[in-house]
């Protein structure tokens, strides 16, 4: 099959929407992208760019999961809109994202029908994102039908945390019976960057320690250690860790049965938790770049805002360099960490205890760019690294249909 498996298709389903990318694996180059959005739902949106075709978003019909596949396909192949593909037929595979893989999946599976069930099966973990993944696995499978499908889950790079990472200190039977543990999440980001930085470091990637962070609307810190995850910021779910764009992080539990005895819904709680809370509840706005402007024109809510994102972010960097014993070099990735120099600033001066300077005038200059940022006395160099997900979905998928 190795001389077949050229141009991936890289799928990544929600309930209403599909996001896609199609690679060329020979070069590791990205032929095309697109997403369609509101499918199911009416007044659907498709969006896609190639090299030769800059980016257009049109009206289009897409009732369901496999109309959307097909719009993609279309694109792909339509001359007229920069196709870069003759047929269907030249889609070699198809590399789906997971959000959930549960303690079953620990690296990423070929699909068939038993897997489909199993991924079924974790939903409950994951609600509003593999049923969704689920619906667009189908899709695939309806437009290209005999095409090798490959799931990469999110969760899967956090699998090799010891018991004292993943344990809840609660009884045995909530994990053995209902699940209850930590799983983390943006593993393929984790993954990637750590492949990266090891290449920078010029070590093997099993030997490197590293903490890598991925900062964005959604954020997640890990330790890896020998290029394998050992702790990791998100929990069962994306809420727990450190303060995020709408979302509280790490709070005392015992808040959500207060506000319950006080006239809060469970449902209440959830939406004040995962989409009132974070950065957005301290200051107004979730978006770093309106939350930095704010920090410069004085408004004291955002400098508090910003002031309190970094607090966490450093405690769990602090926490993981004692852990790790030696830390190689701390990595930035995601939306924030590739690009927001104000808030890499404040981050960075808020590590300046493990002894890390920062260089100035390289953390202005680095915008979605690989840079180190950190001052040459530093005691752990401070890389940017930006993340392609896709890319190690991709590659995941190339790897697993060729042995």
């Amino acid at each position: 099959m190795s001389h077949t498996v050229r141009n991936v298709l890289v799928v990544n389903a929600g309930s209403s929407s599909l996001k896609f990318m199609l690679f060329d694996m020979s070069q590791e180059r990205m032929l095309a992208k697109g997403q369609v959005e509101r499918i199911g739902i009416g007044d659907a949106l498709f969006t896609f760019s190639t090299e030769g075709f800059s980016e257009k978003q049109t009206p289009c019909e897409a009732p369901n999961h496999a109309a959307a596949i097909r719009l993609a396909c279309d694109a792909l192949t339509a001359p007229a809109k920069g196709g870069c593909l003759k047929s269907f037929a030249d889609i070699d595979a198809v590399g789906h994202r997971i959000v959930h893989g549960g303690e079953k999946y620990s690296k990423p599976v070929r699909l068939d029908e038993h897997a489909l069930k199993e991924i079924e099966k974790l939903s409950p973990l994951a609600p509003l994102h593999n049923p969704g993944a689920l619906q667009g696995i189908r899709g695939c499978e309806q437009v290209l039908p005999g095409v090798p499908h490959v799931a990469v889950f999110d969760t899967a790079f956090h699998q090799t945390m010891p018991e004292e990472s993943y344990l809840y200190a609660l009884p045995r039977e909530l994990h053995d019976k209902l699940g209850v543990r930590k799983y983390g999440f943006h593993g393929t980001s984790h993954r990637f960057v750590t492949e990266r930085a090891a290449e920078i470091l010029g070590k093997p990637s099993d030997q490197v320690n590293l903490v890598t962070c991925h900062l964005g609307n959604g954020s997640s810190i890990t330790a890896v250690k020998g290029g394998k995850c050992f702790d990791t910021s998100m929990g069962m779910t994306p809420l727990a860790g450190v303060v995020m764009g709408t979302r509280s992080g790490d709070v005392d539990p015992a808040i959500a049965f207060y506000l319950m005895k006080n006239g809060y819904s469970a449902d209440d709680v959830d939406a004040l938790f995962n989409k009132q809370g974070g950065v957005k509840a301290l200051c107004g706005s979730s978006d770093m770049r309106d939350v930095c402007s704010a920090c410069e024109a004085g408004n004291r809510d955002a400098q508090v805002a910003l002031a309190r994102l970094v607090h966490s972010y450093a405690m769990y960097v602090g926490g993981y360099v004692a852990l790790l014993g030696r830390t190689d070099a701390i990595i930035l990735t995601g939306g924030i960490g590739e690009n927001s120099w104000e808030t890499r600033q404040a981050f960075l001066k808020a590590l300046s205890g493990l002894g890390i300077t920062l260089d100035e005038a390289a953390n202005r200059a680095t915008r979605g760019v690989e840079a180190t940022i950190s001052g040459k006395d530093s005691a752990i160099p401070v890389i940017v690294v930006p993340t392609n997900e896709e890319l190690m979905i991709a590659r995941e998928t190339f790897t697993i249909l060729n042995p």
